[in-house]
């Protein structure tokens, strides 16, 4: 194990992954605002603000899909000595990360059941930018409208539209994400 591996995770886990939930609870509750997060440091192509999430939400006992190029060495080592989250195939994956174009077609990650649709894959997905601008959402959480810098709009409406079903998307880019549950609408400007 080589010392990058051990370096990158919070130097104080209680307090930062406190600080780190209450912006991801945020962002999802509140489509289309940006939040700043820090305190991890994951190695390439990892995002600081993907990495601070993993760090929060996921543990020894939640699937984890790497798409793309965050399924190299680097992060496998450091997802294990930090996280200990088992890898796996996307279609059996609790959280998936990777940039937006790994992680489509979106539709092979877990949508949920009827009877349980909160059982449904979290993605992810790296962006090259995260802005204020661009697709009108609305929904629950926001007020009137809000807008964001998306990779596509097909597939969030696609997902819109199979409500209460649907995975979950955190967008991150550098030290700031933005959420996107699947009860929001998008439309593209």
């Amino acid at each position: 194990m080589t010392g990058d591996v051990l370096t990158g995770g919070f130097a104080d886990a209680p307090v930062q992954s406190a600080h780190a939930f209450r912006a991801i609870l945020e962002a999802l509750a509140r489509p289309g605002t940006l939040h700043r997060v820090g305190g991890a440091l994951p190695p390439p192509p990892l995002s600081v603000a993907a990495g601070v999430v993993l760090l929060t939400l996921a543990d020894g006992t939640t699937p984890l899909h790497l798409a793309g190029a965050a399924d190299c060495p680097a992060v496998r080592a450091w997802v294990a000595f930090h996280i200990g989250a088992p890898l796996c195939a996307a279609e059996e994956a609790d959280f998936a990360v990777g940039t937006w174009a790994d992680l489509s077609p979106a539709g092979r990650f877990r949508i949920g059941r009827p009877d349980y649709p909160d059982r449904s894959a979290t993605l992810i997905a790296e962006v090259p930018a995260l802005e204020p601008a661009g697709a009108r959402l609305t929904g629950p959480g926001i007020a009137t409208e809000a807008r964001l810098s998306l990779p596509e709009t097909a597939a969030f409406r696609a997902n819109r539209a199979l409500f209460p079903l649907g995975f979950d998307t955190i967008l991150t880019c550098g030290d700031r994400l933005a959420g996107l549950p699947r009860s929001t609408r998008v439309e593209a400007i």
